[in-house]
């Protein structure tokens, strides 16, 4: 199977000086700041490279990110989970892995954001020591 990373979510205390931080101080450019700033898009993002975007997720929404992974306890980490985009056969293919080795998709979801935009189908499960992993495709 062939895996990038996707992104990582990151907790903040304040979303606008975290994103100024990374933005100027680390000068990775923002992927939906204007949009975040309008009201328009739940949290700002930075771009790593071309596939690879961290997050930066309020600490309020802890609530809803624990219900959306379904992994009680996993929000509010410093790092909530770590996403790979893989190819659609491959997506199938490690579903049908998972379920061979007894590991619960916990959570799923669709037209999800990412960093190469909106992934029509992602699914959530713990590791043996409970890190979260998502993985997606993208069309």
């Amino acid at each position: 199977m062939k895996a990038h990373l996707d992104h990582l979510v990151c907790w903040v205390a304040d979303q606008l000086r975290s994103l100024h931080f990374y933005t100027e101080v680390i000068g990775l450019p923002g992927v939906r700041a204007e949009e975040f700033r309008e009201g328009k898009a739940a949290f700002p993002s930075v771009r790593i490279s071309e596939g690879t975007i961290i997050d930066l997720m309020a600490y309020d929404a802890i609530r809803g990110v624990d219900e959306g992974t379904g992994v009680k306890g996993s929000s509010g980490h410093p790092v909530n989970h770590l996403c790979l985009a893989v190819s659609s056969e491959d997506f199938d293919a490690l579903q049908v892995r998972l379920k061979q080795h007894g590991v619960e998709i916990t959570g799923s979801g669709t037209n999800s954001f990412g960093a190469r935009g909106i992934a029509p189908e992602t699914i959530y499960f713990p590791d043996p020591d409970g890190n979260v992993l998502e993985v997606r495709y993208y069309e």
